[in-house]
């Protein structure tokens, strides 16, 4: 019964990370000039900038965060489930993070400049040869990871304190949103500047995949004594701690802001990961719509993490409804109104979508390229081909 409700637990909290990087996206889309806005970040000293500066804070890299330690979750099962059947490992898994690299890159060059599923692929590799070594091991691989990704935050942010400089501006694109074309023109002449991301992510991901994986080991999923203390210690440090800082670090300047998206943000999810399941264990209900709703959008992970930023697309950039420009003097006010109305719509696509098929559109695709040069149909652990399924 344990394990069932742990499961059940993970799609929940996979529903609520996959919107929440909606929640972070949704600034993007709505920015009339699209991903050339994402760096210019508001002014906190009037009203309204402080309005969006607060409501960035909410979402700004912490869903991103839970996502990989969701990910980091998700290979662990993986692993266990090669280990019962007897199975090489990594083995085939290899070849889930080359589907997740394609699927990625195409996502990035079609869709979304800033995807993060290609380097999730680059960093599976890396863990999944990993998670199964001893907890010596790990501890040594994530503390110098940690370092290395704290030094390089650390000196960056001290570089643009000293130099009274910041990351505002733009990311460099001149392309805007008119044209669909010119935006994927755009995404692969600029995917040096688009993908040096990369240099916070990857180290930053390889520290919440171990630690996902170590805390799944550890119960933190478990309505159980040992459960409910993990969960409790995650909120201790991830919302007493880290949400006051990652508030103090939102509000401090545009100076701070590689500080609080990949430092202070990822603290808080630690927050949310004991949170949810915590709250979850305690709902006298077992179903609800709005349980229901993520339910469906955590099973339909992939599918719903590509849908959301395509919708969002359309209605906002140019080349679709043009929203973004059309609604420009309204913002930040209209853009929470967006938001909740895509998710709303995820929630009843994702559930309607499960009545009759078993994953969504685009796990049944991955799960057919994954079988595909399989030599046999092997039998596959059920919710396993989406365990893995970061956004």
């Amino acid at each position: 019964m344990v394990r069932t409700e742990r499961v059940v637990a993970l799609d929940v909290i996979r529903g609520v990370a996959i919107l929440g990087t909606l929640g972070t996206n949704i600034w993007i889309f709505t920015d009339p000039q699209g991903a050339a806005g994402f760096l210019t970040l508001p002014e906190p000293d009037s009203f309204a900038g402080a309005v969006e500066t607060f409501l960035r804070f909410t979402t700004n890299g912490k869903f991103l965060a839970l996502l990989s330690i969701l990910f980091g979750i998700g290979l662990e099962l993986q692993y266990r489930a090669a280990r019962r059947r007897g199975e090489r490992w990594p083995g085939w898994y290899l070849w889930r993070s080359a589907l997740l690299l394609v699927e990625g890159l195409l996502h990035y060059v079609l869709i979304f400049e800033f995807d993060v599923l290609m380097y999730y692929a680059v960093v599976s590799v890396l863990v999944a040869f990993l998670v199964g070594r001893s907890d010596r091991v790990v501890r040594v691989w994530i503390a110098v990871q940690a370092a290395l990704h704290v030094t390089i935050i650390g000196l960056l942010t001290t570089g643009l304190l000293i130099s009274g400089d910041s990351l505002t501006g733009g990311s460099g694109s001149s392309t805007g949103t008119d044209s669909w074309p010119a935006q994927v023109s755009d995404r692969l002449t600029g995917m040096a500047l688009y993908r040096s991301e990369a240099l916070f992510v990857i180290p930053l991901s390889t520290v919440l995949f171990l630690a996902g994986s170590r805390l799944w080991r550890a119960g933190a999923l478990e309505n159980s004594a040992r459960g409910l203390g993990i969960q409790r210690r995650l909120m201790a440090v991830g919302l007493g701690v880290g949400v006051p800082l990652n508030l103090l670090t939102s509000f401090a300047g545009p100076e701070w802001f590689l500080l609080d998206r990949y430092l202070a943000a990822p603290l808080v999810a630690f927050g949310l990961l004991g949170l949810v399941p915590w709250l979850l264990h305690r709902m006298h209900a077992e179903s609800g719509p709005l349980r229901r709703g993520l339910t469906a959008v955590g099973r339909t992970a992939l599918s719903s993490y590509v849908l959301q930023n395509l919708l969002a697309g359309i209605l906002c950039y140019g080349w679709g409804f043009g929203l973004a420009a059309a609604l420009d003097d309204a913002r930040p006010w209209w853009v929470p109104g967006l938001f909740v109305a895509l998710c709303g719509l995820l929630m009843v696509l994702a559930t309607v979508w499960l009545r009759r098929f078993s994953r969504g559109p685009l796990e049944l695709v991955w799960h057919r390229a994954y079988l595909a040069p399989q030599r046999t149909g092997a039998a596959h652990e059920p919710g396993g081909d989406r365990a893995d399924m970061p956004r």
